[in-house]
């Protein structure tokens, strides 16, 4: 008798994790979200000074509100791609099943 199902088979073991991506991916997400937060904390301060009459702080506003925005944006690319290492295992484990031309009722 053959197993019919797509959890019979042989079993597979799940590669291990890339240590070194991971621990890579997780200091850059660390990092970015850190000069995310100081570069808010700067703008709020810069604001405080355009708002006082300081000409210059408004340069210095904007361009903190733009490295913010690239810190953030960047975080979250970084922080895609620690989930999708993390859960490249699972996918490569249905990617490895073999296809049979004609589906399921060809299999029979």
């Amino acid at each position: 008798m053959t197993g019919v199902g797509k959890h019979t088979g042989p079993p597979v073991e799940p590669r291990p994790l890339p240590r070194r991506r991971l621990l890579v991916l997780a200091v850059g997400v660390t990092l970015t979200v850190v000069a995310w937060g100081f570069l808010v904390w700067a703008a709020i301060d810069f604001g405080s000074q355009a708002r006082s009459g300081e000409k210059l702080a408004w340069v210095f506003l904007g361009l903190a509100t733009i490295g913010a925005t690239a810190c953030l944006f960047l975080a979250l690319i970084l922080l895609t791609r620690l989930i999708r290492t993390i859960t490249s295992g699972e996918q490569e484990e249905a990617e490895s099943r073999p296809v049979v031309p004609g589906g399921r009722r060809a299999a029979r």
